[in-house]
Formats: structure tokens, sequence, C-alpha cells
């Protein structure tokens, strides 16, 4: 489940493109493939609640802390968002994820 915060997101869910925005949650179903990005260009913030419990742990292994919910984004090089991407896909079985 996601409930944005701030901003707009952008979900690919079952085929279908929707943009969700601040304020409003949107449920994916268990195991169900779908996609999310900020295609706004604007910053955006969102809650994420995942289950069963663990995929918090698979997030924080492949993304970067910020001090705290107002913090910038972290500025990465390219070589770096490669190893972000890398480290997604090694650990993504242990997380029962998978990348389409």
């Amino acid at each position: 489940m996601f409930t944005i915060l701030e901003g707009e997101i952008e979900f690919t869910f079952r085929g279908e493109k929707h943009t969700v925005r601040a304020g409003s949650t949107i449920n994916i179903p268990a195991n169900a493939p779908h996609n999310f990005r900020n295609a706004s260009g604007a910053p955006a913030r969102m809650l994420c609640m995942c289950t069963p419990a663990g995929q918090d742990e698979y997030f924080m292994r492949i993304g970067d802390v910020v001090a705290d919910k107002d913090a910038p984004p972290p500025q990465l090089s390219q070589d770096e968002l490669a190893e972000r991407r890398r480290r997604a896909a090694e650990l993504a079985s242990t997380y029962r994820s998978e990348f389409l």
C-alpha cells in the first residue's frame, strides 16, 4: 500500500498507468507486478507499507538513508546509480522480489 504524502507518483499496475496525487492511497495486491516513478520532475514523498514484513530491509540495503523527511535526495553519479541497480537485482530473490 502506498500513500502519497507530497507531490504525485505515476504507478503502472496491470498494464495501466495511474497518477496518484498527495492525499491518495493505492493498494497493490501481494505478488502483483507493478512499478512506480516520479514523472513530474517536482519533489514527491510517499509512505510504503509492505506485508509480510521484511521488504523494508530490502529497501534499506539498496537505498540511501537521508537525514530527515525534508532532506533532498542524494545526488548520485551514473556509477553509483548502476551500483544501486546491481545490488537491487542481486538481492531481489532474497526478498521475494523480481524485476520485470
